[in-house]
This record gives structure tokens, C-alpha cells and sequence, in this order.
């Protein structure tokens, strides 16, 4: 029986599709047992972390340990009457220099008329009472009560002369006014804050630690923040003898002399003292790495191709390196480069 054309194309299609498997399978075949490269064959060798290491040594470092304080004045004195009374006049201003036993103010003289007239009036009667006395008028008693009464009176006029006219009691400067010409004084300020600023003083508070190494006359470096770097000598005039139980320190008193009174009550001041020198482990910076989240700091230790984990304890900064107080020994070596790939035990190589 004779195919049509069309039969025929159908059974041509039939038979290539029944190649297709058999041609994939012999090329699978094919590639599966072609031969596998040197590179596939040799076995995975992992590259050593690569660091650099230093020694470290021990060598004197000063020991410099800095304490901040506000300036004070030297003498802080409140200028202000014994009671209250009127203001008549003020004669200064903030700002001024003043020196001791300078007018600063008048106070209203009522009063003070009112106690001269009173003594007037006592003395008079105290004579004629002394008078009597005399020729046995009256009695003992009679007299030491006009005498009392007469002392009494006069007293009360010497402080009211004195308060009349308010003196500075020291030569400093006028650090506040608080009150206007015709004010009455009412008690809760006084009229005028005067103080001496040379010299000026701070009180820091020092461990106990260093108890036995300040003295008094000890030279102090004292740096004031408006100033930035520029450097004022101080010196110990107090070592305070007790030690605050609380916070194991002990107030230490330092005097600027302050001649040219640039520095002044209120300025934030950091102090520098130099406890002398000790022989410390010194490591560079780069060896130092922080412990995230923590404020740890650590370095890694070489030993024997390999590389250990050590907590430290680091002093002053000495340029680029560190003054170490624990955790590294004199002579061992430290990693300064290549520290991101390492963990406690890992095999390194050393380059130079």
C-alpha cells in the first residue's frame, strides 16, 4: 500500500525524535569521561594569614596624670551692712580694681544721726546722775544703769558708723553689685561681692594612691580651656590630711600667681602633676585594637607561628605608642599589621 506524502513526513519526524536521547546520553557520556585538569585534582591549600610583629620593651616613663578644677579667688568677701537700712550712694563698679579700705558705699545717715543725739542725751544725763552720786543723791545701783545705758548707746553708734560707710576689706577687684543708689538693703544679697584674684587657687581631688607623692611647693603644669595649650605654673600650697571615705580622694589646693590676673574665678582649668618616672612596657599604637561594643582594648601575641588573644591595660600616649600597665610582657612580640583576618590560635606568616 503506498504511503502519501503526508504519512511520510510524520514518520521521518517519529525518527528524529527517537535520536535526540540517544545523541545527548553518548555526549554526556562523552564529557564525563574526559580527563580532569591538574588544578581539579590537587587538594585545597589555605593561605596563611600574613602580619607584621614588633618587640616590645620596657623603658622609664614620667608619670603624668592630669585632674581638672574651676579657678577660684583667693579671698571672696561679701561687703553688706550689719541691718537693713537705705542705700545713698554707690561709689564702684563691677570691674573695678579697689584696694583695701577703699570707699565702696554710703548708707543713709538716719540713723546714725538719731544714735549721735541719743549718746549726747546720755552723757548729759550721766553727769548729772554722777553728780548726784557723788554727794550720796543716789544709789549705786541708779549709777551703773546710766553708765550701762550710756555704753550701750555709744557702741550702738560705733557700728552704725561703721556700717554708715562700707570699706573693702581686702585690694581686689568688684565681682557683682547687687543693688542701685536709693535701694533699701534687705539682707538677702549683700551690696558687693569683692575678690582677690592674685593669685587665684584650685582644689582637685587626687587617689589616694598618690598620698605619700604630693607635697607642699610641688610644681604643677595647669592648662585653662580659653587658652587651649599655653601652659601656667601653679604650685601645692595645701595637702588636705584626710581621705574622703566615699570616693578614696583627698582635696589638694594649687595657687597661680596670676600677676597679670588672666586667669579667672570660673575658668575651666586642667592640671598636670608629675609623679616621677617608672619603667613600663611601652607598645606601638598600631598593635592596640578596640573591642567593638565594649571599649576593650587587646593586641595579638606571636608565638610559635601562631597568634593568642590578650586583654590590656593601657597608660599614657607617648607620640605613637602607649604606655602599657597590664598584659604584655617585656620582650614579647605584638601584631601591628594584619589584624581584621585573625582569631585566638590562628597560624600566621610573618613578612617584613
Amino acid at each position: 500500500m503506498k504511503t502519501t506524502k503526508k504519512e511520510a513526513i510524520e514518520m521521518k519526524t517519529k525518527n528524529l525524535f527517537r535520536l535526540i536521547p540517544a545523541v545527548a546520553f553518548a555526549a554526556l557520556a562523552s564529557c564525563s569521561s574526559a580527563p580532569k585538569s591538574e588544578s581539579e585534582t590537587a587538594p585545597v591549600v589555605e593561605e596563611k594569614a600574613k602580619v607584621k610583629v614588633e618587640s616590645v620593651h620596657t623603658q622609664d616613663v614620667e608619670q603624668l596624670h592630669e585632674f581638672t578644677a574651676t579657678v577660684q579667688a583667693e579671698v571672696n568677701n561679701k561687703i553688706a551692712p550689719q541691718s537693713p537700712v537705705r542705700i545713698q550712694k554707690l561709689h564702684v563698679e563691677i570691674g573695678d580694681h579697689v584696694t583695701k579700705g577703699q570707699l565702696l558705699a554710703t548708707m543713709d545717715a538716719t540713723n546714725l544721726t538719731q544714735s549721735k543725739i541719743q549718746i549726747e542725751n546720755q552723757e548729759t544725763e550721766f553727769k548729772r546722775i554722777d553728780e548726784l552720786y557723788k554727794v550720796g543723791g543716789v544709789s549705786k545701783s541708779t549709777w551703773d544703769a546710766q553708765r550701762t545705758a550710756l555704753s550701750v548707746a555709744k557702741e550702738t553708734y560705733r557700728n552704725l558708723q561703721e556700717n554708715n560707710q562700707l570699706l573693702s576689706p581686702i585690694t581686689g577687684v568688684v565681682t557683682a553689685r547687687n543693688y542701685d543708689n536709693g535701694d533699701m538693703y534687705s539682707g538677702a544679697q549683700p551690696v558687693y561681692v569683692v575678690q582677690q584674684i592674685r593669685p587665684v587657687k584650685l582644689i582637685i581631688n587626687v587617689s589616694e594612691s598618690f598620698y605619700k607623692n604630693v607635697k607642699r611647693g610641688m610644681e604643677v603644669v595647669v592648662r585653662l580651656d580659653v587658652y587651649g595649650e599655653e601652659k601656667f605654673p601653679g604650685t601645692v600650697s595645701l595637702v588636705y590630711p584626710t581621705i574622703d571615705e566615699s570616693s578614696r580622694t583627698f582635696p589638694v589646693e594649687i595657687k597661680i600667681n596670676n600677676s597679670d590676673e588672666r586667669v579667672r574665678p570660673g575658668m575651666f582649668a586642667r592640671v598636670t602633676m608629675n609623679f616621677g618616672t617608672i619603667q613600663r612596657v611601652v607598645i606601638p599604637d598600631l598593635a592596640v585594637v578596640k573591642q567593638a561594643g565594649s571599649g576593650d582594648k587587646y593586641v595579638y601575641i606571636y608565638k610559635n607561628g601562631k597568634v593568642s588573644y590578650q586583654k590590656i591595660e593601657l597608660g599614657r600616649r607617648l607620640d605613637n605608642r602607649y604606655e602599657l600597665l597590664s598584659g604584655v610582657e617585656n620582650g614579647e612580640q605584638v601584631v601591628v599589621t594584619g589584624q581584621s583576618r585573625l582569631m585566638e590560635g590562628t597560624e600566621v606568616e610573618v613578612i617584613k
